[in-house]
């Protein structure tokens, strides 16, 4: 018998099959505004989209070619849930070289990206009650992450006047007998926050106090940064510290390999080993491929990650001066990453052309998609209001023409 989809009953039926935990999240918002920014193309409107956070530039030829060959080599099949030898030994070495951080093999893991890794961490160690700080603004899927693994994200504002940083007051109130994890992405995306040795070892400072508290370190924009800003890996600064964190990286934003999907990550054997067990029952392992051209992007000469960030910095000067120059707009300079968190406070309670008063930020990112043909990403989404996120992964000219066009739709608010 036919079963129909149409009355109310049997999609009820369908509904019913999905487990409470999927019901709890939501899609991405920057997968989502990616998917609209390619559906308003595809109509042939023109957008300037300051949504992508990736790299606007291929991967270096080098690092493709290792691929190439590894695919002709016949580096086609399964390997190590964990990851092959030659990129846990290129990892390893990384860490070492550029972290300060000594790890044996079995205290390493490879994942298909570093979000898998974050994932599989909480999925790990977080039971239902357990709660993960999360300071503010974060990177859209950190608390749904959380969710889904049946963990409560503690979500802890850090204001503007504080660099957008957790400080170690705002750590203390946040951390209660059922805290399992703080979380920690410097440089982060959306601010372009990166946190100092001297922040850091005062966020350990009250971490000594609380031995039940994990410290889990997302550092994948660790090579974007600029200036005098330096990367500092929390786990090298304190040897109990480092008893009980885990920290995340990756090739996606240093190599521009996104698509190639490799991150990989360092911690205590246990949790390693506990993350690998649930790895060998879902992705299986990255694939060989990919494994082998990021093992040799780990290896090979690194002038390609210093050029990029040469050029990530560029973009940032001028992204920073062009909104600064916009009435009702103020941009903080990012230390790090390649994203701007412009405050729009300025332009809310002011009316568009059509009338509509401009309430929040969601409101002055539609505004501008609609108005101005530019797609950006509201503060909302990142859990801090009322703010944008702009990345500035694309080209100087698409900047310049991107910020015209904020500033023309600005004028015309009253």
């Amino acid at each position: 018998m036919a079963v129909s989809l149409s009355g109310s009953e049997p999609i009820q039926a369908v509904r019913s099959v999905l487990a409470k935990r999927v019901q709890t999240i939501k899609p991405s918002p920057s997968m989502v505004a990616k998917a609209r920014v390619d559906q308003l193309r595809a109509q042939g409107q023109d957008i300037t989209d300051f949504t992508v956070g990736e790299p606007d530039m291929d991967t270096p030829a080098h690092i493709v070619e290792a691929g190439a060959q590894a695919l002709k080599s016949g580096q086609t099949r399964y390997t190590s849930s964990v990851g092959t030898r030659a990129l846990l030994q290129a990892v390893q070495a990384k860490f070492k070289r550029e972290n300060g951080l000594d790890f044996e093999l079995d205290q390493l893991i490879v994942g298909t990206g570093a979000k898998q890794l974050i994932y599989t961490a909480f999925s790990a160690t977080v039971d239902a009650g357990d709660e993960v700080i999360v300071p503010a603004p974060f990177w859209v899927s950190y608390p749904d992450m959380v969710l889904v693994n049946d963990g409560t994200p503690v979500i802890v504002a850090c204001t503007e006047a504080s660099g957008f940083k957790l400080t170690p007051e705002l750590l203390e109130g946040a951390i209660t007998p059922r805290t399992k994890w703080v979380l920690l992405n410097t440089p982060s995306n959306p601010t372009g926050a990166l946190y100092t040795e001297a922040e850091l070892r005062a966020l350990i400072d009250v971490l000594r106090r609380h031995p039940q508290v994990w410290i889990l370190t997302d550092e994948i924009y660790e090579h974007l940064s600029y200036g005098d800003a330096r990367h500092v890996s929390i786990a090298a600064l304190d040897a109990d510290i480092a008893e009980r964190t885990l920290t995340i990286n990756g090739v996606s934003k240093a190599y521009a390999m996104t698509g190639w999907r490799v991150g990989y990550a360092g911690g205590p054997r246990m949790l390693i080993k506990a993350m690998g067990t649930l790895i060998s029952q879902s992705t299986s392992c990255v694939t060989s491929m990919s494994q082998a051209a990021a093992a040799f992007a780990l290896t090979a000469d690194q002038a390609c990650v210093a050029e990029g960030a040469a050029v990530f910095k560029a973009r940032r000067d001028r992204i920073v001066t062009l909104l600064n120059a916009i009435p009702g707009i103020r941009c903080a300079e990012p230390a790090g990453a390649f994203y701007v968190y412009p405050s729009v406070e300025g332009l809310i309670g002011k009316k568009t052309p059509g009338g509509q008063v401009l309430e929040s930020d969601l409101d002055v990112s539609m505004y501008l998609l609609n108005e101005a043909k530019v797609a950006v990403m509201d503060g909302t989404s990142y859990g801090l209001s009322p703010y944008l996120r702009l990345s500035f992964a694309t080209s100087i000219e698409q900047i310049e023409i991107g910020c015209e066009r904020i500033a023309r739709a600005c004028a015309n608010l009253t």
